[in-house]
């Protein structure tokens, strides 16, 4: 890129606000994919208007909004949220909002997405997935493509899904995870939810032998493979209409709701808590490191990073959240060629849970299954390779590389058409060259998030 056309860039006294999307990398969690973001667009010159507008603004409030906000919020930080979590285990498109982009982020909740995910077969996990822990063994011998295929057509259109029991679902204010984690008994029946499938397709079959795949190594423990298995046995009735689910009273309904809401006020309250005490003890140190970074650079002569270029963004308590994928050295948790696996794309409503299907999908075969890779490779008009998705990767290249990417996707969001230079015709006075406006075929519709595995969440 140009350097004198990136610094009249970086000078241009636009305010950047709007929606894109990041392809944001396996292990890292939502969250901290936007604590990241935070900390390159803060001392930027692409996002300083912004902050300006949010300063003046600020200087605007009365003492008492002043006072209402607390520790974390007085720091004045790039408005961001996300149009849903995407699960640390999963790669693809994560939604993000920036200012006033944030305002659209609610109408991300009814869309449809596309997945992709690898299925290997086998075993079941408590998670669904490959980071759980086993919870039964089921015999592949034989296993073919015909067959998965066969099965997979009863996947296709509307069905009940039950969502897993280490999903983000809450009953009487609780997570379900922390019932199987604590070897509790869940109060009530957890209720399928109707979903639909409207694409599904087998694009991989690896036979035995030839993938790096495998199942985890820890087993659960009895209790919570008898809870597990409960549960199980309840979702299969539902599914095959031979049970419907229990229905809340009213009064059981203000109960949850009550148990939810307070639930929810303490943690945010606890996280809070947790922030301000971060944010206090963490500032000397990092202002050290800073400084002892900026002498390392200047003892090797290097020249200093340009505003919003980190280099390497510090690791937070969401940047690796699971353990990496086996070596191709590592030993096999079985005997002989092991199972097969296959990859699968689908496109589903909200509310779909992929984990959900890999499950089931086993259960279906009889011999059990697990989600061992996920990737989210569209969300509504965001596609991972697109001209609207940044790869997270750019973040760490310095604003002369991601600025430029950003502020065209922000163009487009606001429907702001691309500028085109063509070369002066031959004159004999010197002057600028004239620019034409292109078309611009930016889609206005409007994507959502998975509303069961994903919440809104904004950060300021």
């Amino acid at each position: 890129m140009n350097v004198a056309k990136f610094f009249r860039m970086a000078t241009n006294k636009k305010v950047m606000e709007g929606v894109f999307a990041v392809n944001k990398p396996v292990g890292m969690s939502s969250a901290q994919v936007i604590r990241d973001c935070q900390s390159v667009f803060k001392p930027s010159n692409l996002f300083a208007p912004l902050l300006a507008q949010d300063k003046a603004a600020r200087d605007k409030e009365s003492q008492h909004q002043k006072r209402r906000r607390r520790g974390a919020k007085r720091d004045l930080q790039v408005k961001i949220g996300h149009g849903g979590t995407l699960d640390p285990l999963a790669c693809g498109v994560l939604i993000l909002g920036v200012g006033k982009g944030t305002k659209s982020l609610q109408n991300f909740l009814l869309c449809k997405k596309t997945y992709e995910t690898v299925v290997v077969f086998g075993a079941s996990t408590d998670t669904y997935d490959r980071v759980g822990r086993i919870i039964k063994k089921g015999d592949y011998d034989g296993l073919s493509r015909e067959q998965v295929e066969t099965a997979l057509e009863t996947f296709r259109g509307k069905f009940k899904q039950m969502p897993p029991l280490y999903s983000s679902l809450k009953m009487e204010g609780k997570p379900l995870y922390e019932y199987a984690r604590e070897g509790k008994p869940i109060p009530r029946e957890i209720e399928t939810r109707d979903v639909e499938v409207t694409e599904l397709e087998l694009t991989e079959w690896y036979e035995p032998g030839t993938h790096n795949h495998r199942w985890p190594t820890e087993e659960a423990e009895q209790t919570e493979k008898d809870l597990v298995g409960s549960v199980w046995r309840v979702a299969k009735k539902q599914q095959d209409g031979e049970e419907e689910p229990a229905k809340l009273t009213a009064e059981q309904e203000t109960e949850e709701t009550k148990a939810l809401a307070d639930y929810q006020s303490k943690k945010r309250e606890a996280e809070e808590r947790v922030d301000e005490l971060v944010r206090e003890e963490d500032k000397p140190s990092k202002k050290r490191k800073i400084e002892r970074k900026q002498e390392e650079q200047r003892a090797k002569g290097a020249e200093p990073m340009m505003s919003g270029a980190l280099g390497e963004l510090p690791a937070g308590k969401g940047s690796n959240l699971i353990p990496p994928p086996p070596s191709p050295d590592t030993p096999f948790p079985w005997e002989g060629k092991g199972p097969p696996a296959a990859k699968i794309r689908m496109t589903v409503t909200s509310g779909f849970y992929v984990r959900s299907l890999c499950h089931d999908l086993g259960e279906k075969l009889g011999c059990g299954a697990m989600m061992a890779e996920l990737c989210r490779s569209q969300q509504g008009q965001f596609a991972v390779g697109g001209d609207n998705c940044l790869e997270y990767s750019d973040l760490l290249k310095g604003e002369e590389v991601w600025a430029p990417k950003i502020e065209s996707m922000l163009d487009i969001w606001n429907g702001v058409p691309p500028r085109k230079a063509r070369s002066p015709s031959p004159a004999p006075a010197p002057a600028p060259a004239p620019v034409e406006e292109a078309d611009a075929s930016t889609s206005t519709e409007v994507a959502a998030p998975e509303v069961a595995e994903e919440n809104v969440s904004i950060a300021a």
